[in-house]
């Protein structure tokens, strides 16, 4: 689904079916559906900071004792960014003594993996060292 920004409000492509001079985008029993521009900014800068780790991921690091700061998440964080920037798909990220397997256009931490039990990883187009 498209959207269309007028004057300063954003609405989606479907809306303007039927569009004239007189008629108004947004008729008043509609008002409350309508989108925010600036909430659809805000997600979509948000998602350049964010990650999410998937339930495998999260099991291991909790069976290992392994938690991360604000400071490594950052890391992390802009470690996916420098892969995304090169066009990376699937990437290992290597923090401290982790290995970190993650889905960069779903900004996903898929796995992590100790230092003691590092071998061979496989599907992975990148790796970024941090």
């Amino acid at each position: 689904m498209g959207y269309r920004v007028i004057n300063g409000k954003l609405y989606p492509v479907e809306n303007l079916n039927g569009l004239s001079n007189n008629n108004r985008i947004c008729p008043k029993e509609n008002i409350n559906t309508e989108v925010n521009f600036k909430q659809i900014l805000e997600k979509a800068i948000d998602k350049e900071n964010r990650f999410t780790i998937s339930n495998h991921a999260a099991k291991r690091l909790e069976s290992r004792d392994i938690k991360f700061s604000q400071f490594d998440m950052d890391s992390i964080d802009k470690a996916m960014n420098k892969a995304e920037k090169k066009g990376a798909r699937e990437c290992l990220i290597l923090y401290k003594d982790i290995a970190l397997i993650t889905n960069i256009k779903n900004r996903t931490v898929i796995t992590a993996v100790p230092k003691d039990e590092m071998s061979v990883f496989t599907n992975v187009d990148t790796v970024v060292l941090v």
